[in-house]
């Protein structure tokens, strides 16, 4: 038999993925939280096989929970279960330790099958999240600005020139140059103009 613990801060949530989940007869629901906090305390009074945890939580939210939950239990398995799929969600959950995240359009079919595969200690992913996941493993997030590349990009922006720019920030011309040749290779840009019009896509130059 899994155990199961069901973390949502909705009880009709809850009460609805508990008849699922006991239908299936390997499975039982041995506790359930309304929040990160009472997650963590209820899995170590029930000692769950598998914690399904709602991602958006006032208070403590899922991600925050489920890293206290791994802390405390690092044998636990915590399935994300949530309408969210933005690639921050997924790459904070993952972080996290959890060892699926699901959607909430699932079957009950798909979802006690992740249960079953994460209690054998497999990893769960709706098939939307694992593409998101690929697509950002193969195409990392660029490295950020540093705090001086980005004062020497946004008066590149003013219009101001390499020897402006050192006198400003009181640094050598070759030193403009050498921040610009980093910015250019970080934006994949290979003049001023291109590396300021993307900052600006980016949200990097307000």
């Amino acid at each position: 038999m899994i155990s199961v613990l069901l973390v949502d801060d909705h009880p009709v949530v809850r009460e609805g993925l508990r008849g699922m989940l006991e239908a299936e007869p390997d499975l039982t629901v041995v506790g359930e939280a309304g929040s990160g906090d009472e997650a963590v305390a209820v899995n170590l009074a029930r000692a769950p096989d598998v914690v399904l945890m709602d991602l958006r939580m006032p208070g403590l939210d899922g991600v925050g929970a489920t890293r206290r939950i791994l802390a405390d239990t690092p044998d636990r398995r915590v399935v994300v279960l949530t309408t969210y799929e933005t690639d921050a969600d997924i790459l904070r959950a993952v972080e996290a330790g959890a060892a699926g995240y699901l959607l909430k359009d699932a079957s009950r079919a798909e979802l006690a099958g992740a249960i079953r595969a994460a209690a054998r200690g497999e990893t769960v992913l709706a098939p939307s999240v694992a593409g998101k996941l690929v697509a950002r493993v193969r195409n990392p997030a660029p490295p950020p600005l540093s705090a001086r590349e980005t004062e020497v990009l946004r008066l590149v922006a003013r219009g101001h020139t390499n020897a402006e720019i050192g006198r400003a920030l009181h640094i050598g011309e070759a030193t403009v140059k050498t921040h610009l040749l980093r910015v250019f290779g970080k934006l994949g840009v290979s003049d001023r103009t291109a590396a300021v019009t993307t900052a600006m896509a980016r949200g990097l130059l307000m």
